[in-house]
């Protein structure tokens, strides 16, 4: 994408959408959403095949790719509600990025890569993520206009499917012909061509008000914030979600690997074809919602994501072991797709001026919460019952948690909460 988005005020939506802004920063973020996804797969082998990481360890990984960003989440947004510029302290972050993660192949050239550094590597990674949330967010409210936030968030939620797809693969492509670290050095490239992508985006002008009048930050006004999300259906269905999903994290690719006897390429081929579900997903999810509404919509993504789990446990190697990886990833990428940009889309919608980012964080934090409380439970259970114990846990939980949330939209007649935030 080279075209210069046009500055336009927050308030005019009468241009069509997607919009040269929207589209701007879109390819900037699709960018980095694919190197994203070959570090997804190659960072858990550089774990695993490299250093020889314990399933303790692996959870380890997950807490250190998880706690940083949430802790940092809520006050990196309170700072950024302030801002009048996000995109250049956006634009930084993802500089950094590529440094941080260039660091993992540059040690292990150098024979000096080891499980502590490693660890702290994906922390800062972490930590810097955070800052990039907070900061992602305002901006996507100040280029989209908001009754087409929820098809936005589709849209970027598509491109992570897509990054997906062809994430895993590459990646398990080139750990046939190159060590799993070297291959780390395309999510560092995909950072730097994220950032040069983000100088040509274009925001509207600051607001008249002062950022002190439209965010204090203050402790009291986080707890308001926090307790009106905690209420609100579709983020306790995403964060109870998390819980499930967090179980497979640390374990997921050690049961790829000895219970199913799969290598680098066939794991990353067949995650990639399961992601297929994610694009479709976000694509149609503008029709669907203005179609069926956000409280139909919610459900349906809920009830997908309930399916991905069916088979995975208790396959075996072979045909029944690769079809269950593709279901996992197909209905998880596809009602996790469709539940994210719902909620998202939503929130953001109902947030007030000057607390989008702030809003966001939050929500990120209620699910990040659920993910490390999966996390630590996949990593305990795998070492005292073996994967295949913790992977059915795991699909045991995800009716048992979701199941109750569908029955309450139902009765409701499948409205959800969509009125302004606090």
């Amino acid at each position: 994408m080279t075209a210069t988005v046009t500055t336009r005020p927050e308030e005019n939506v009468a241009e069509g959408f997607p919009d040269r802004g929207f589209k701007a920063y879109w390819s900037a973020i699709g960018v980095s959403q694919f190197g994203t996804a070959v570090s997804m797969v190659t960072i858990p082998m550089v774990a695993v095949l490299t250093i020889g990481a314990t399933p303790g360890q692996m959870t380890w990984l997950v807490v250190m790719e998880l706690a940083p960003a949430m802790l940092a989440g809520v006050p990196a947004a309170a700072w950024a509600d302030t801002l009048h510029r996000r995109l250049p302290p956006l634009i930084g972050c993802n500089v950094v990025q590529a440094l941080v993660v260039g660091a993992i192949p540059l040690l292990w050239w150098l024979g000096s890569l080891n499980y502590p550094a490693l660890l702290a590597l994906v922390g800062v990674s972490s930590l810097v993520r955070g800052l990039q949330s907070a900061l992602s967010s305002p901006i996507l409210v100040q280029i989209v206009p908001r009754e087409h936030l929820v098809d936005a968030n589709g849209k970027t939620n598509a491109t992570r499917s897509v990054a997906d797809i062809g994430g895993p693969a590459a990646g398990g492509m080139l750990m046939a012909v190159l060590a799993a670290p070297l291959v780390v050095l395309a999510d560092a490239l995909s950072f730097l061509l994220s950032a040069v992508l983000l100088t040509r985006v274009r925001t509207p002008p600051p607001s008249e008000r002062a950022p002190r009048e439209r965010s204090r930050g203050t402790l009291g006004e986080v707890v308001r914030l926090a307790r009106a999300l905690g209420r609100r259906s579709g983020v306790q269905a995403l964060a109870t979600l998390c819980v499930a999903q967090g179980i497979m994290q640390p374990i997921l690719v050690l049961f790829l690997v000895r219970e199913l006897g799969l290598g680098p390429a066939p794991i990353g081929l067949l995650l990639g074809l399961g992601a297929v579900g994610g694009v479709g997903g976000g694509l149609l999810l503008g029709r669907v919602i203005g179609r069926h509404g956000p409280g139909r919509t919610l459900a349906l993504g809920t009830a997908v994501s309930m399916c991905s789990l069916l088979a995975l446990p208790f396959s075996a190697p072979g045909v029944s072991g690769a079809a269950a990886v593709v279901l996992f990833e197909l209905a998880g990428s596809l009602g996790g797709t469709v539940m994210a940009a719902t909620v998202y889309g939503t929130l953001q919608s109902a947030a007030k001026d000057g607390e989008v980012a702030k809003v966001m964080a939050l929500a990120g934090t209620f699910l990040q919460v659920g993910g490390l409380v999966g996390s630590f439970a996949g990593g305990a259970l795998a070492t005292a019952f073996g994967l295949r114990a913790a992977a059915g846990t795991a699909a045991a939980l995800m009716p048992l948690l979701l199941l109750p949330q569908l029955v309450r939209w139902y009765t409701a007649r499948w409205r959800i909460d969509t009125a302004t935030i606090g």
